[in-house]
């Protein structure tokens, strides 16, 4: 057996299903090993994808997803996903391919410090020195990936490694780090501690993140609100915490969320934060989330308690060990006059819209798309003002939202949206970008055509940056920048070249119709949505 072959007997033995990622000669001898193997490999167009669509296929079952390019810009192009993935805590395997041991610090041809690159955006990386450590690393890889606070775990293989022979394979059962030993059940004090403030309070509020959702906790938060009728709100990660429907819930909080969300932020008097970092786009005052209320803050990463804020009790641990903690706790409240104010501010504080009838109304649109959507649907939204009217106006029931919060980065839905599908091929997926961040991933239609994966992609089509030329009409009195989008491709000629199949909506009238025959089968398809370019979100 080859390093290469034990490699692949590793992911076997997590249950690695897909890998995506690029072949060049530093990672060749995995890919040649890998046609033994019942592991899928998918070739994506460019290697930022393989990350990408790694962590759709993380965000989806809860186990790392898994991509592998070879050495030099091969492992430079990755790191943008590596770094979208760490942002959300999104478990990733990242495989690397390098030059010849001995030549490394040579400055060879496509060499480059990839541990060294990535050392801010991973948990931990490995450079491979022996073949026999591959078995040992790749276990505590995975196991270092998806405990604790998730993230990619970069493991950098030289050439010679994977080419190199094993005496014996034999995979590690148990994982022993002396140095790594995350916390995931709840101190017993904080948790009693939590029990009474909520005796005490009139008004909290639950403010819900991605971490619920890493954490498979939704049902748990569900039941925890609805028994002692507690209002939830969520971060931008944690939309779909609960149904947006649900009548205990609140909308997103933030620069870019309900009026009302942040209204119940701002006049609760006990706030619970879980799985939430406290970072800027969802609470850009930290002072308001500790004057005059009781702060308590649950995050599995201790390093995230009270970074931003201060909380009254910091609680470390895993959300849902937490909150199965504190369902065996016995405490009254009653706060049906809190939940009426709340009702009120979300009666008569929602945005208010004049769309112009010549376009699609994206708000209105992406309202009743999610109503036609299979009720377990997958919703990928990218970056930029697509994002923003999916997160305001996308209704989640069983389904998922997925989209890069905590890095913003442009062009991830499509490739997210192909890890989702192959994750999930019974499930709908839908990917929703602009015209902007679809270029820079739309290389991928080939890589859904090759490989049949049926994702469904609408683009909000409005010849600008909208969300850069958005800022530029506030903050520059309309004086644009480097935001037109003139010279961009013929998007039914485009899907015609890759033979998929297209629909343009150019206003409401047909609008309902065209939502149908785009939903009807479970084939990929393309549709473009002429928007107003001056419209604001």
């Amino acid at each position: 057996m080859t390093g290469a072959d034990a490699i692949i007997k590793c992911l076997e033995a997590e249950g690695v299903t897909t890998v995506f990622g690029y072949p060049g000669v530093a990672i060749c001898p995995f890919y040649n090993s890998i046609l033994g193997s019942h592991i899928r490999a998918v070739l994506v167009r460019t290697e930022q994808n393989a990350a990408h669509a790694a962590s759709g296929v993380a965000r989806l079952t809860g186990r790392p997803g898994v991509c592998a390019v070879t050495s030099g810009p091969g492992a430079t192009n990755v790191i943008t996903g590596i770094a979208t993935a760490f942002a959300d805590s999104i478990p990733l395997i990242c495989i690397t391919g390098q030059v010849n041991s001995e030549l490394l610090g040579s400055d060879v041809f496509q060499e480059a410090d990839i541990t060294g690159a990535v050392e801010s955006f991973v948990k931990y990386s490995y450079l491979v020195r022996k073949a026999e450590d591959i078995p040992r690393i790749f276990r505590e890889a995975f196991y270092i990936a998806n405990t604790g606070r998730k993230g990619p775990v970069l493991i950098d293989v030289p050439i010679d490694i994977q080419n190199a022979a094993l005496p014996r394979f034999q995979y590690p059962e148990e994982v022993f780090l002396r140095t790594y030993k995350p916390t995931v059940k709840g101190h017993a004090v904080q948790i009693k501690k939590v029990v009474r403030e909520l005796e005490k309070a009139k008004r909290p509020l639950i403010c819900a993140g991605g971490g619920v959702i890493l954490s498979e906790a939704q049902e748990d938060l569900a039941a925890f609100s609805e028994k002692h009728g507690i209002p939830v709100v969520s971060t931008m990660m944690g939309k779909g915490v609960l149904p947006t429907e649900h009548p205990l819930y609140y909308g997103m909080v933030g620069n870019n969320g309900e009026a009302y969300a942040n209204r119940a932020m701002n006049e609760c008097d006990l706030l619970i934060m879980v799985g939430a970092r406290v970072a800027d786009r969802a609470v850009n005052q930290p002072d308001l989330i500790t004057k005059d209320k009781v702060l308590v803050h649950i995050d599995v990463d201790p390093a995230e308690i009270g970074k931003n804020a201060g909380p009254t009790i910091p609680l470390v641990g895993d959300a849902r060990h937490i909150f199965d903690d504190l369902e065996k706790e016995e405490f009254s409240c009653s706060f049906d006059g809190w939940r009426d104010t709340l009702d009120g501010y979300r009666a008569s504080m929602k945005r208010k819209r004049n769309p112009d009838p010549a376009y699609v109304d994206p708000a209105e649109f992406i309202t009743k798309l999610t109503e036609r959507m299979d009720e377990d649907a997958v919703y990928v939204a990218d970056v930029g003002q697509n994002q923003i009217w999916s997160c305001a106006y996308a209704k989640v029931r069983k389904g998922r939202f997925l989209t890069s919060g905590g890095m913003g980065t442009m062009g991830y839905s499509i490739p997210a949206a192909m890890g989702a599908k192959v994750a999930a091929p019974d499930r709908q997926v839908v990917a929703v970008c602009g015209d902007g961040s679809f270029q820079m991933s739309m290389m991928e239609l080939a890589t859904m055509c090759q490989h049949d994966i049926p994702v469904k992609i609408i683009v909000l089509k409005n010849n600008y940056l909208g969300m850069v030329r958005q800022y530029q009409h506030f903050t520059y009195k309309d004086n644009y920048s480097v935001v037109d989008l003139s010279g961009s491709p013929d998007l039914e000629k485009l899907a015609a070249a890759y033979g998929i199949p297209f629909l343009r909506l150019s206003n409401m009238e047909k609008c309902g119709e065209t939502i149908e025959a785009f939903l009807k089968d479970d084939v990929a398809m393309l549709l473009e949505c002429i928007i107003d370019p001056m419209d604001l979100v």
